[in-house]
């Protein structure tokens, strides 16, 4: 019997539409859910007892019933956070909150030891996060990773960059996203080539990174889905958009591509070895043709790449999606 595929995202999100789409048409059963409805707009009741190997019950959506048992993958796009009743307390609804991250997500989590495949499982998901899990990951299986240092210590930094002898760069270890008293900043990549300015004594107050500095040709957003490697060449024509595509998205141009069947092979690896399905690996390619690895984001965005390059990304997680517990084996 064929299972059914739940997407978890918010009701705005097209991308996410789109793999919908192409499950009903290959007649694969998807329910859609914005976790942000439960619990006012969705009602779970789940069982478990002895002898029972997993998790039974029902999800009740605005879009109809979900069988809990019937669920055989999971695609996680943008899990939105749950909103609780604004007539309780702060702490009321602090505790009931946390009541339904364990409660309601645990259930949806514990089905993956039931054979159900996750796109991407949370607690892998979590520690991919981690960008030294990253690195060191992508280093063990044979990807170029440019000289990096995590430190918070000004002194070792500047040694760090004086033996370098050559321009490096900032990047914030936790991702380029921060809230700042209400709103929310962007830190890009910080090219710097004065290791002098490292001794600054505020170094001393968290960890920093630092990576040398590769010369790019251009640069690759490589869409890891399962086994198979969808790749993207982005170039820019701002000196913004070379140090960091992200910062001036209008500069960018997009042509798909095939990478090496050695960096690709890699790739999937890397992506195995951090419990991966889905990951959106961005590299560097030098003037002399050689890959560096940056990093890999396991929620990724892919939705404008798939416009601008055609790239068969709605299909190819349907591909994954559809096998579900026999692509988990």
């Amino acid at each position: 019997m064929t299972h059914t595929v739940l997407i978890i995202t918010d009701d705005a999100d097209t991308a996410a539409e789109r793999v919908a789409a192409e499950l009903a048409g290959r007649g694969v059963p998807v329910v859609t859910l914005d976790t942000a409805d439960f619990p006012a707009h969705v009602s779970m009741t789940a069982h478990i007892e002895t002898g029972r190997r997993g998790w039974s019950g029902v999800v009740g959506t605005v879009r109809g019933e979900l069988d809990l048992a019937g669920v055989g993958a999971i695609y996680t796009r943008r899990p939105t956070q749950f909103r609780m009743d604004e007539r309780m307390s702060s702490p009321e609804r602090a505790f009931a909150y946390g009541e339904a991250r364990y409660g309601f997500g645990g259930v949806l989590a514990a089905l993956r030891q039931s054979g159900c495949l996750w796109v991407n499982d949370p607690m892998a998901a979590m520690r991919a996060e981690y960008k030294p899990i990253q690195l060191v990951t992508a280093a063990r299986v044979g990807l170029s990773v440019p000289k990096t240092i995590i430190t918070n210590d000004p002194q070792q930094a500047h040694a760090w960059a004086k033996e370098l002898g050559k321009p490096f760069v900032y990047k914030a270890v936790g991702g380029i996203w921060h809230a700042d008293e209400g709103q929310v900043r962007v830190i890009y990549t910080k090219p710097l080539d004065d290791p002098d300015e490292l001794l600054d004594p505020a170094l001393a107050r968290t960890a920093q990174l630092f990576q040398e500095w590769v010369d790019k040709a251009y640069e690759v957003r490589a869409l890891v889905i399962g086994a198979q490697v969808l790749a993207v060449r982005i170039d820019s024509a701002s000196e913004q958009g070379t140090i960091d595509w992200r910062s001036d998205y209008d500069s960018l141009t997009y042509e798909r591509v095939d990478l090496p069947d050695e960096i690709s092979d890699r790739l999937v690896e890397l992506h195995e070895r951090l419990n991966l399905v889905y990951g959106a690996a961005d590299l560097i390619c030098d003037p002399q043709g050689r890959y560096h690895f940056l990093e890999t984001n396991q929620s990724g965005e892919w939705g404008w790449l798939n416009q601008k390059a055609g790239l068969p990304v709605p299909e190819a997680l349907a591909d994954v999606l559809q096998l579900g517990p026999a692509w988990a084996r």
